[in-house]
Parts: structure tokens; sequence; C-alpha cells
């Protein structure tokens, strides 16, 4: 340590002295500062309420407002006559009776049970009746195809003995004698190549001479047209004959 500084005695410290007197100078402002500001408040409540009752004791006279001339009214004008509004067209009855009744809702019937064995008789029955229209389909069919080569048969056999009458009707002289246009039946029987074999009469025409001419005739044919078809060949013919047949 220098000689020149000086020597502080202990315990006493220059910092807390400081401390002390700022702490109390604080203290000091904060109580005066509050005995001021009560002090002004209370002041000025008083000012305001006298303002008040002054205000309310003494009226204010107010001047009157100057007359102003209002320039006339105009005339109303005329109001339009309003137009008649169209009255509504009656709504039909039946409309009305459709809006005021409800549609009942739609009945739900119940699933009918559906039987297995019911549904296979059923099944069973559409095929029988299937079956029998397709039998009665085929049996028609067959008939007719029957009938169509019978007619064709028929029509195949009249057109094989029709050349047969008429190569033998070309060989017939008949005689001067006979008159009217009567009829004489042979029986010929032939071999399939055409030959003849016999030749009978079967019914006389009443004239002998006229069953005479027709048998040279159809021994002069020999032999005989054979059929198209070898199924249309006929062993045993009856042949018809009159004179004055074409």
């Amino acid at each position: 340590m220098s000689a020149d500084s000086p020597i502080l005695p202990r315990g006493n410290k220059p910092g807390k002295r400081i401390s002390i007197a700022l702490a109390i100078l604080v203290h000091l402002l904060l109580a005066g500062f509050l005995f001021y500001g009560v002090r002004w408040q209370t002041k000025a409540t008083d000012v305001v309420e006298v303002e008040l009752v002054r205000a309310t004791a003494e009226p204010v006279a107010v001047p009157p407002a100057p007359t102003v001339e209002l320039p006339p009214a105009p005339p109303p004008e005329p109001k339009p006559e309003p137009k008649p509004e169209p009255k509504p067209l009656p709504k039909p009855d039946i409309a009305i009776k459709d809006k005021e009744k409800p549609k009942p809702p739609p009945k739900v019937e119940p699933t009918p049970r559906v039987d297995p064995f019911r549904k296979q008789l059923e099944q069973e029955d559409k095929q029988l009746i299937q079956r029998k229209n397709l039998d009665n389909a085929a049996r028609e069919v067959a008939l007719k195809q029957a009938a169509q080569a019978a007619s064709a048969r028929s029509k195949a056999i009249a057109d094989y003995l029709g050349r047969i009458r008429s190569k033998i009707r070309g060989n017939i002289v008949v005689p001067p004698e006979i008159k009217g246009n009567p009829e004489a039946v042979f029986d010929v029987t032939q071999l399939p190549s055409g030959e003849i074999v016999t030749v009978r009469l079967k019914r006389s025409s009443g004239h002998t001479t006229l069953d005479a001419a027709i048998e040279r005739a159809i021994l002069k044919s020999n032999p005989l047209p054979k059929p198209q078809q070898s199924d249309l060949f006929e062993r045993s013919l009856e042949l018809h004959f009159k004179p004055l047949d074409d």
C-alpha cells in the first residue's frame, strides 16, 4: 500500500451509506406524491359538482327559429286506374280429385314357393307335347310325300298304259257294220321285255267282228312299249277299247 491512500476504518464502507441515503429519499418522494395526488383528486371532484349544479339552476335562453314560407304544394297527380286482374280458370275436377286422393301403394305379392317335383313334371309334359308335335309334323310330311309319290306313280302308270293302248289302237281296223261306240275289255299277259304271252277277251263289245279285230291289233302290236321305270312294269294288263275313242 502507498503512503498517500487514506486508511478507512473497518465496518464503514462508502457504498453502504449511499444506498441507505437513496432509500430514504425514495420513500420521502413516494409519500409526498401520494399525499398531493389524493388531495388533487378531491378538489377536482368538488369543482365538477359545482358546475353541474350551476348548469341545472340557470337555463340558457334559446332564440326562436325564423319562420320560412314554403311554396304551395303542386296538385296531386291522378292515380291510374288498376287493370282488372284475369280471373283464374277453374281447374278440372279430375285433377283436384287426383291431387286429393293419394295413390295406394302397390301390392307386393308373396313369391310363390317353387316345388321341384312339380317343376320337373311340367318340364316333362312340355317335352312330351313337343315330341308329339314333332311326330305329328313328321307324319304329315310323310303322308304328303306318300301322296305325292302315289300321284306321280299313278300318272306314270297312266302314261305307260296310254302308250300301249295308243300303239294297239293304231293297228285296229274297225268293221264298217259297227254302229255306236261299244267297249271291249281284254286281259293281256306280257314279259318284262314287252313280249305278249297271252291275250284273253274279258268282256265282249257285243260284236264278234269288233272283238276279233281288237285281238288281232293286240297281237300285231307285239312287243308292247316298256315303262320308263322298271318298278312300273305290270305282268297282267287290263285294256279297254272303244272304236270311236281317239
